[in-house]
């Protein structure tokens, strides 16, 4: 996906995860479920995305369910090339704020309500957050990404890698 959208000046980047419910016949892959954890609401699968400052998908990955946010948010963010990074209170850990730092993003993450020292967030910057958000409901306007009927982890990052590009020609 990324080679497909190429190389350009990023100003912004903002990151979220969204859960997607699981159809049952998507269990039993060869190996073990793939990218699929049994929660109290069911069968779940959680897509990482990060948007550039025009709502496009730059970069996805597909976990199970039961993985934190801020887990993969270094993998999002990496090699991204961006001036800032803008995502919610889920990110805010010392770890990803370093990690955005040394890279020389400008970091947009409110902070947690129990944090003993609160920073100060841009909170004009903040609002375009809602880029994400918009993005996810792109892509889960699509039957086979709001409902993830693929046995294969592959098959269903393939399915929402191609969601993310019609995403894309929507937008530009």
């Amino acid at each position: 996906m990324e080679q497909l959208i190429g190389e350009r000046e990023l100003e912004w980047i903002m990151i979220d995860a969204s859960y997607v419910k699981a159809h049952a016949h998507a269990c039993g892959a060869r190996g073990g479920n793939q990218g699929i954890a049994r929660t109290k609401g069911g069968l779940n699968t959680k897509i990482h995305l990060a948007v550039d400052a025009r709502g496009v998908p730059v970069r996805c990955v597909v976990t199970d369910d039961v993985t934190a946010d801020c887990a993969k948010a270094g993998e999002l963010v990496e090699n991204v090339g961006a001036r800032g990074l803008i995502a919610d209170r889920a990110y805010d850990s010392n770890k990803i704020i370093k990690t955005a730092e040394s890279l020389d993003m400008k970091v947009v993450i409110p902070p947690r309500k129990n944090r003993k020292v609160q920073r100060n967030y841009d909170k004009n910057a903040y609002k375009i957050r809602r880029l994400v958000e918009n993005a996810f409901l792109y892509l889960k306007r699509w039957r086979g990404v709001a409902t993830r009927y693929c046995k294969n982890l592959s098959s269903f990052l393939a399915a929402v890698q191609i969601r993310c590009l019609a995403v894309l020609g929507n937008i530009l």
